[in-house]
């Protein structure tokens, strides 16, 4: 699910809080492939904040993400 804000743009991943504390251990590493994955399909779209929420994981990017920038 993608949300848009006044000052942010959030993807939210849902996952079950064992997968988040797993996910959350290398967290810079995340943002870093995130970002390699994004750069490779040429998207102008980029990570800039992943936090740990109720239930999953939000990625806070610098544009709003539909679905097509992530084919």
């Amino acid at each position: 699910m993608t949300t848009k804000g006044l000052s942010q743009k959030q993807v939210i991943i849902p996952m079950s809080n064992d997968i988040a504390k797993e996910f959350i251990k290398e967290l810079s590493s995340h943002i870093t492939n995130i970002n390699h994955a994004l750069k490779v399909i040429k998207s102008s779209i980029l990570a800039d904040f992943i936090c740990v929420e109720n239930k999953g994981i939000v990625v806070t990017t610098n544009n709003v993400v539909s679905g097509s920038d992530l084919q």
